[in-house]
């Protein structure tokens, strides 16, 4: 377990991000995948019927045990709200109800984040979005681990901890790379948010909220559904820095594991991921992918050619 990784730097390049020239490639071949673009007209159904289940578990979970608390909040609350992270990954994408309605958008992202138990919704759009844009930027992207993480989860246990501890790299690494003054939008999130809690503490107790918040920071870390942090855009194959999953944890996951077509194509709706698959086969069939999350965690862990160190990172713009 104390076996250090080979690498000892990131993958530093000098082209631009993949995506923006392989989606004008893909489009001129197959126009018809604009056809694709907008919001799903059931994604508000189906986030919605998630957050009323946890609800109903605040009821169900009022009253228990701490350790059935903590496995119910790992095996089941936890990966509802993972899900509900993944359908405000959708919103901050203006999925819910199209680019023409972005405040309606705002207010579900809101909705969707109550049993979440801390606030992340419009703070999550202000990053992702240029995780978008700027793939690998040393700065501006955030999903990049930094190089003190790097140097001191060096080894197969130094892994292991980082993977469990991914909830707090996630929160504190924006304040630190890239840091921004919380806007109007923030401060109306955090503070529904607050309300809400206020309530479910009120009306239930601490440690029903506690499950809330517990099973939101454990499917962040050493869990299956967490598999597709690492599986996204860590160097599994030399050169390649976006992966996708066609595994069955993309049905409960609005098919975030179809990666590289999100990223090619953002404006098309998780459930309409796989048709751009299959239109767009010859471009994505022969590019290296995950079958398993929890294959991708326990490599991740053990494997010394993978940690940290391997993404594939660009030089802040402007700077050598």
């Amino acid at each position: 377990m104390g076996q250090k990784v080979s690498r000892t730097d990131f993958e530093w390049v000098y082209t631009e991000e993949p995506h923006a020239s392989r989606r004008k490639i893909i489009l001129e071949k197959y126009p018809q995948i604009k056809k694709l673009f907008g919001y799903d007209p059931n994604f508000k159904y189906v986030a919605s019927a998630m957050v009323l289940l946890q609800f109903a578990m605040m009821f169900i979970m009022k009253g228990q045990s701490w350790p059935i608390t903590l496995i119910v909040a790992y095996c089941f609350g936890g990966v509802i709200n993972h899900s509900l992270a993944l359908a405000i990954h959708e919103i901050a994408h203006n999925l819910a109800f199209g680019h023409a309605r972005p405040m309606a958008n705002r207010m579900f992202g809101f909705f969707c984040n109550l049993p979440l138990g801390v606030p992340m919704s419009v703070s999550f759009k202000k990053y992702h979005l240029e995780h978008h844009r700027y793939q690998g930027d040393e700065v501006i992207d955030t999903d990049l681990p930094t190089l003190i993480e790097a140097k001191l989860f060096d080894t197969t246990f130094g892994k292991f901890c980082w993977v469990c501890l991914q909830p707090l790299f996630y929160l504190i690494r924006p304040l630190i790379v890239n840091p921004k003054p919380p806007n109007r939008l923030e401060v109306i999130n955090a503070i529904i948010q607050i309300i809400f809690d206020a309530f479910v503490v009120h009306f239930f107790g601490w440690r029903v909220l506690w499950y809330l918040i517990i099973g939101t920071l454990l499917a962040m870390g050493l869990h299956p559904v967490a598999g597709h942090f690492i599986s996204e855009h860590y160097m599994f194959a030399k050169g390649f820095e976006t992966y996708s999953y066609y595994g069955p944890l993309n049905f409960i996951t609005f098919n975030v594991g179809y990666h590289n077509e999100h990223h090619d194509f953002p404006a098309v709706p998780g459930s309409r991921l796989p048709e751009v698959k299959r239109i767009a086969a010859e471009f994505y069939d022969d590019m290296p992918q995950h079958n398993s999350w929890i294959q991708v965690l326990y490599d991740f862990i053990m494997d010394p050619q993978v940690g940290p160190y391997a993404r594939i990172k660009r030089k802040a713009r402007g700077l050598d």
